[in-house]
């Protein structure tokens, strides 16, 4: 089932999420119907506060920015449940990012190339790995929705304040997308 993708501006986007146990009321199909709403979205990965649920849960399938940015994703799709930041290393990099949750706008964002992940699997296994160039990026950008960050949190004053009417039309609903969108100030 296709999920309406929740817009900037709603509180839930803020909030720092809580974990989950194994017993978590219907999470197989949550987390089913959490790829079905990123892929017909056409997104890469979709955090639990995107669909209105203050939890740490988000899927991710990198397979889409294989052929644009000649990386390998092979194998790069998977569910991190109760995810923990362990390390972020190396030289912080540019990357231009965007969010489904704030359709149209797309800005760069330096973040550090190393990231090292602590997560339950979707059957609740421990995983520890470190991830590398976009696929580090992909899972920092999905951690810091389970954290109440955005994108936007990481540009400057001056770019902020030139989005800043965009993100108003956002927020109050005035904005088209490909996909269902719920809004907290809808006009």
């Amino acid at each position: 089932m296709i999920l309406p993708i929740i817009g900037y501006g709603h509180p839930v986007l803020r909030e720092t999420t809580q974990e989950i146990g194994s017993d978590y009321p219907k999470l197989a199909g949550l987390i089913a119907n959490m790829f079905e709403t990123m892929y017909h979205a056409q997104g890469v990965g979709l955090a639990a506060p995107q669909v209105g649920l203050a939890i740490r849960l988000f899927v991710v399938d990198g397979t889409p920015m294989e052929t644009s940015r000649n990386e390998d994703m092979t194998g790069f799709k998977g569910v991190f449940i109760n995810p923990v930041k362990v390390e972020e290393t190396g030289e912080p990099w540019g990357f231009e990012e965007g969010c489904l949750s704030i359709p149209d706008i797309r800005e760069t964002v330096m973040r550090p190339e190393h990231l090292t992940l602590r997560f339950m699997d979707e059957n609740f296994q421990e995983q520890v790995e470190t991830y590398s160039g976009v696929k580090a990026r992909i899972l920092q950008h999905e951690y810091d929705h389970l954290e109440g960050k955005l994108f936007t949190d990481y540009l400057s004053p001056m770019r902020k304040q030139v989005l800043r009417t965009r993100l108003g039309r956002i927020s109050a609903g005035d904005v088209s997308s490909e996909y269902p969108m719920k809004f907290s100030r809808k006009k």
